[in-house]
């Protein structure tokens, strides 16, 4: 009897398990799947034009409307323009970071959970896929609220009276109609977790159109209501001397951390593109112009706004929304609506873009046997509601605060990351053993951790822990704020140096003292080993460096034969 439950329970884990490549040992089985294996030719749908609608549709989103307010209306504000010169300088320089991160998924076709055992090592590389899935799930939950808040204005626009819906909400921290809009807007996005990440590039090419239009119109119709563009574009900056540099400083640091997480998991998308280049350019370029267009949309509402209703500026453009609702005609709601209603999908689009499919991804990294992509995705929107997020942004107002500062913990990753492709193995990787758990591969390290990876990246957090402190809340010496005011650059720049320093002096295998990238020869990424393949790496043909001596295509070709 007893073994006849086991059986069951066997058959019925069995039915849990996500379809797999056969020949796989067990220990690849807890390596890879199918959303895991690099992508096949088949999938490789993204074009350069799919990159553009996808950032063009990612930059017009809430936050990016109200990047420039801290900036603008702190104790040291600096001028409007100065604020759109801190957006413009940022975000160029997170999409210099992006290309470089998104570069080594669109040339090997791998996503960011399979990079990071190149330098973390097979096993160490799932602390940072844990660190990076937690943080995407406790985001979504919060990027869902604020989400609820758009259909709120939606449903205002249609019936007055939801405003005043009657209170049955037992919590202190919300109310009846703000839980309905956030399940509202919750429920709404389950259907787009359900569509693989090749085809959900549709999403983000229909957000692209309709997103910037409602913006658009939003714009002209403040400047519109307010016969002019508003006192924010004539005022002066506050801050003069070293108060305004370092203010620019932080407005510059703020774009950047903003994108910590998305540089990271570049790679999660860009192993879709046809080819490299097709996620270079795209990429490099509609990042800052699209950011900065959509910053200098809400600067200027926002300086509407303080014509329209007199007083300071409304830099959130959901109370503005929300002010435009009162005493509107039919006309004028129905405006309401469609911005809301692009407000929503612009929500949907950052939160499956920047959260779910990321979450999805490491969690598939982290039990890949049971979990896919989609299985990951639909357990971030689990977790993001069982969080109840309307808590967390209630009990402290450090709560955002918190979760940005700690994201930009995520550049010391991104230092190992980087450092370890460009400059220790200068694009070499191979990937068969990136699935691999025999202690001969060259990413297992000790024991599947690699001590160089974790020492940089400990060095990189160290850097900025103290500052990280203060940000929350606490006092800290003027130094470590003014070494945080740098937390992107010193957390990566310290991290990849100590990596390189380490990899110099401890030198590690599957290295090329030349340039070299295999990817694009992947035709059949095919994961399993065959008989003849259960021997050393560098005992069957396949050199561990090469070091541009002698024939170099015959030691090209047979690296590459090496590969696959």
């Amino acid at each position: 009897m007893e073994k006849l439950k086991r059986t069951k329970v066997s058959h019925y884990v069995e039915k849990l398990a996500v379809p797999s490549e056969p020949g796989l040992t067990n220990a690849q089985l807890m390596l890879t799947n199918h959303d895991l294996k690099p992508v096949e030719p088949e999938r490789r749908q993204w074009g350069p034009w799919n990159f553009v609608g996808f950032w063009v549709a990612d930059s017009f989103n809430i936050n990016t409307w109200m990047i420039s307010s801290s900036a603008i209306s702190g104790v040291d504000g600096i001028s409007w323009w100065q604020s759109w010169l801190c957006v413009w300088i940022g975000y160029s320089i997170a999409g210099c970071f992006i290309v470089l991160t998104g570069r080594i998924g669109a040339t090997y076709h791998i996503s960011f959970p399979v990079i990071c055992r190149s330098s973390f090592g097979t096993w160490g590389s799932l602390w940072p896929v844990f660190n990076r899935a937690a943080m995407a799930c406790i985001w979504y939950g919060v990027q869902s609220w604020i989400g609820g808040q758009c259909v709120t204005l939606m449903l205002r626009a249609i019936w007055s009276n939801y405003k005043d819906l009657p209170n049955t909400f037992p919590s202190q921290s919300t109310n009846t109609r703000d839980y309905v809009s956030f399940f509202l807007f919750w429920f709404g996005s389950l259907p787009a977790i359900w569509f693989p990440v090749h085809k959900i590039r549709h999403l983000f090419t229909v957000k692209a159109y309709f997103v910037p239009a409602a913006g658009i119109t939003f714009f002209i119709w403040a400047i519109l209501k307010a016969h002019g563009i508003g006192p924010i574009v004539h005022q002066p900056g506050k801050a003069t001397g070293s108060a305004l540099g370092w203010a620019m400083v932080k407005g510059i640091m703020s774009s950047i951390a903003n994108f910590a997480t998305l540089i990271v998991n570049d790679p999660d998308f860009s192993r879709f593109a046809r080819k490299p280049k097709d996620a270079l350019w795209s990429q490099l370029f509609t990042i800052p112009i699209g950011f900065a267009v959509t910053s200098f949309i809400g600067i200027i509402v926002s300086s509407s706004s303080a014509v329209i209703y007199g007083g300071d500026p409304v830099w959130n453009p959901l109370d503005l929304l929300g002010k435009f609702l009162d005493g509107a005609n039919s006309g004028e709601r129905f405006g309401v609506f469609i911005i809301a209603a692009a407000f929503t999908l612009a929500q949907l689009g950052t939160n499956i873009a920047a959260n779910s499919i990321s979450a999805g991804t490491d969690m598939t990294a982290l039990l890949p046997r049971y979990i896919n992509i989609r299985r990951g995705g639909y357990i971030c929107a689990a977790v993001g509601l069982a969080m109840c997020p309307w808590n967390l942004l209630s009990s402290s107002n450090n709560f955002t605060t918190y979760l940005s500062a700690y994201s930009v913990f995520l550049s010391s990753i991104a230092g190992v990351m980087i450092c370890d492709y460009y400059v220790v193995r200068k694009g070499y990787l191979q990937i068969r053993d990136l699935y691999s758990a025999r202690p001969s591969s060259p990413y297992y390290y000790t024991f599947g951790f690699s001590w160089r990876g974790y020492t940089a990246y400990i060095c990189g957090i160290l850097i900025n822990i103290v500052g990280f402190v203060g940000a929350i809340g606490r006092k800290v010496p003027a130094g470590a704020t003014y070494l945080y005011n740098l937390n992107f650059f010193c957390g990566f720049i310290v991290a990849s140096s100590i990596y390189y320093l380490l990899c110099r002096f401890f030198p590690i295998a599957a290295t090329s003292d030349v340039w070299m990238e295999v990817g694009d020869e992947i035709r059949n990424p095919s994961v399993a080993y065959g008989a003849d393949d259960e021997v050393d790496r560098t005992s069957d043909g396949s050199p561990d460096r090469y070091d541009g001596k002698g024939d170099e295509e015959a030691a090209i070709r047979e690296r590459k034969m090496g590969n696959f």
